[in-house]
C-alpha cells in the first residue's frame, strides 16, 4: 500500500485486500471524499437550472411545479425522447376511462 498515490487507488486496495471490512469507517470516509466532486457539480447544475427557470415572471410558482420543471430541464436528454403525441394520447385515454367509470 506504500506505492499508492491516489485516494481512489487506496479505496480499491482496501477492497481488494479485504481491509475495507476491518476499517469500514475509513472506507466509508474515502468513498464520501471520492463522491464530493460529483455531488458538488450536480448541485451547482441544479441551482443554475433553477436560476434559468425561476425568473421574475415565474417567481410565484409552487414548489411541486418548480421541481417538475427542473427535472425536465436538467434531464433534457431523457425529456427529448418523450413524444408529445404519446402524452396527449395518454391523457385522452384517461379522459375516456374516467367517462366510462362515471356511467
Amino acid at each position: 500500500m506504500q506505492n499508492l498515490c491516489t485516494i481512489a487507488g487506496l479505496c480499491q486496495k482496501l477492497v481488494e485486500t479485504g481491509k475495507s471490512e476491518i476499517y469500514y469507517l475509513i472506507d466509508r470516509l474515502l468513498r464520501l471524499v471520492l463522491t464530493l466532486p460529483v455531488s458538488t457539480a450536480t448541485t451547482e447544475r441544479a441551482f443554475s437550472a433553477m436560476k434559468i427557470i425561476k425568473t421574475r415572471l415565474r417567481s410565484k410558482m409552487e414548489d411541486d411545479f418548480l421541481t417538475n420543471c427542473l427535472v425536465v430541464y436538467i434531464e433534457q436528454a431523457i425529456a427529448e425522447k418523450i413524444s408529445v403525441h404519446k402524452i396527449i394520447d395518454d391523457f385522452y385515454d384517461m379522459k375516456k376511462r374516467r367517462a366510462q367509470l362515471r356511467q
